[in-house]
């Protein structure tokens, strides 16, 4: 891939022609990194009583101790991805944390499955930065939400499938295969990554920018990253509305099925067998016709519409969400989540299009990483980790349903997001976006 990468126009050329094949990979690691990260949710029942851990230290799993190391990591990852070859390092990266999850299976206390955890989170710091960046080379900046909303099935499918497979083989063999089970194949996805993934070159699906000369090659100082992207506006309050739309939505994505099992009464393998599977064709439903919403009230009103279609997406699922954490009846609980899987998951698409298309060209990686970075120290490592601990505090005066308050105190803090999401709408049409 070298030689190809050093003529740009066969690069370009072989790039254009394995978009779709690029696009699916870079999916397919995206939902390897969620189905890895992800599978401790359904697991951590076992896990508990196994390890005798208590609520705080598996948020502390799932949240903070994750995403410490996931966050600061993915800037120097940026750094690399912003002037190297993206490619291989979503390869390595791939092949690290995938073998990192199973050596999760190993651990004999918490401290073992901690340091585990530590490693899943430094391999995965390798693979979203570098992917937004080649997605947005791929793709021009019309039909970028559509890309970047098939991108997001890694979130709802590898969630998922990481409670499907995860549950199915742990209720069959133990959590510690099943850490194996879901681990090892990224290997082999590593290879595929880097066997058929072609390196695009900078700028190949702006052509305004390329025909007006404005990426000179050079590498901006770090600060300026961090520098640019609060000085914009629009990017800030859309970074706002993802972290905090992340805080909640990690918090409950990692003690969902806890949340299931304690408080509606399924089994590890009735959400398993029944909840996971309706719940992957939602969140399907809903990342994709998100991004091809946004591409199309986009096309008609503008790009700043985008920001409004996720507040007008979330405004209609918020209340679906409180009546799921309020309910006790599996009948009635179940099919209140799937429901509004169809709009709380629409979000990521166009948010992520949307700041890819406001970053400068060579510091599309590093946007993306500062992106990250925000959303994961927020909310990847406060979500979990706060839910944990309320839920612990909460105990004496609930008993195990103290985790479904837990879950509520969070789903009230979403108009927050929303007004940030209505902000960015309001300063990307000022500016004639």
């Amino acid at each position: 891939m070298t030689g190809i990468a050093s003529h740009p126009e066969i690069a370009a050329t072989l790039a254009l022609k394995r978009r779709g094949i690029t696009l699916t990979l870079l999916t397919t690691a995206y939902f390897f990194s969620y189905m890895d990260r992800q599978i401790l949710a359904i697991l951590q029942e076992l896990i508990r009583k196994d390890l005798l851990l208590s609520d705080t230290q598996l948020g502390l799993l799932a949240g903070f101790a994750f995403a410490i190391f996931y966050a600061t990591l993915g800037i120097p990852v940026a750094r690399l991805a912003d002037r190297g070859n993206r490619v291989n390092i979503i390869a390595i990266a791939l092949a690290l944390w995938s073998l990192m999850t199973a050596v999760c299976g190993l651990a004999q206390n918490f401290a073992q499955l901690l340091a585990a955890r530590i490693g899943v989170g430094v391999g995965e710091a390798g693979s979203s930065p570098p992917s937004h960046s080649i997605i947005a080379d791929l793709y021009p900046p019309e039909k970028r939400a559509g890309a970047m909303g098939i991108y997001s099935l890694g979130v709802v499918l590898g969630t998922a499938f990481g409670t499907m497979i995860g549950g199915t083989v742990a209720h069959l063999y133990g959590w510690r295969v099943a850490m194996f089970t879901v681990g090892l194949p990224g290997i082999a996805l590593a290879i595929l990554v880097k066997l058929f993934v072609v390196e695009p070159p900078r700028g190949m699906s702006d052509a305004q920018i390329v025909a007006e000369g404005q990426d000179k090659g050079v590498i901006p100082p770090l600060g300026d990253g961090f520098r640019t992207m609060l000085a914009s506006g629009p990017a800030f309050n859309l970074v706002m509305g993802v972290t905090i739309t992340s805080l909640i939505g990690y918090g409950h994505a990692a003690f969902g099925p806890s949340f299931l099992q304690r408080s509606v009464g399924l089994s590890m393998i009735d959400v398993a067998r029944y909840v996971a599977p309706v719940g992957a064709v939602c969140g399907t439903i809903s990342a994709v016709g998100g991004g091809w919403l946004a591409n199309k009230v986009a096309a008609r009103y503008g790009l700043h519409a985008q920001a409004w279609l996720v507040l007008a997406l979330k405004c209609i699922g918020l209340p679906l969400s409180f009546l799921f954490y309020a309910s006790s009846n599996p009948y009635v609980a179940v099919p209140l989540y799937w429901v509004s899987l169809l709009f709380v998951s629409s979000y990521l698409g166009p948010s992520f299009a949307l700041i890819q298309g406001l970053a400068p060209l060579r510091m599309r990686a590093l946007w993306a990483a500062v992106t990250l970075l925000v959303i994961n120290l927020v909310g990847l490592g406060l979500g979990p980790t706060a839910i944990g601990v309320i839920s612990d505090l909460l105990r004496p005066a609930f008993g195990e349903d103290s985790l479904r308050y837990a879950m509520l105190t969070f789903a009230a803090a979403t108009p927050w997001a929303l007004w940030h999401y209505w902000r960015a709408g309001v300063l990307l049409k000022r500016a004639g976006a």
